[in-house]
């Protein structure tokens, strides 16, 4: 015969399993519901992504038609019908034109 302290009680038996069936529980809903979080972190990062991707999408363009604007405005005979169109600038006449000779200068100091 086994000594009382070695005899398994049916009672005892119950209560093990019930406490390994409630720690088993728990670890599922933990599980689940840390899938769930990292499937919604997911989704989130996702939208953000595809929002950086549109705005990349949306300053290329911009940048393609800012290059078109420099070159169209860059060019020389259009700065110059600018200027005379619209800031009323003009080549002034020869009588009022003053020539500064750099080589003159230098001989009048000496």
């Amino acid at each position: 015969m086994k000594p009382e302290s070695e005899v398994v009680k049916p009672h005892d038996l119950l209560i093990k399993k019930f406490f390994v069936f409630a720690c088993l529980l728990i670890l599922v809903l933990a599980s689940a519901f840390m899938v769930v979080l990292q499937v919604y972190s997911y989704r989130q990062d996702y939208s953000g992504y595809n929002d950086v991707i549109r705005e990349k999408e949306s300053l290329n363009a911009e940048w393609g038609r800012l290059l078109i604007e420099k070159e169209t405005f860059g060019a020389t005979a259009q700065i110059g019908t600018r200027a005379v169109t619209q800031l009323r600038m003009y080549s002034p006449p020869a009588t009022q034109t003053i020539v500064i000779s750099l080589a003159n200068a230098k001989d009048q100091k000496q």
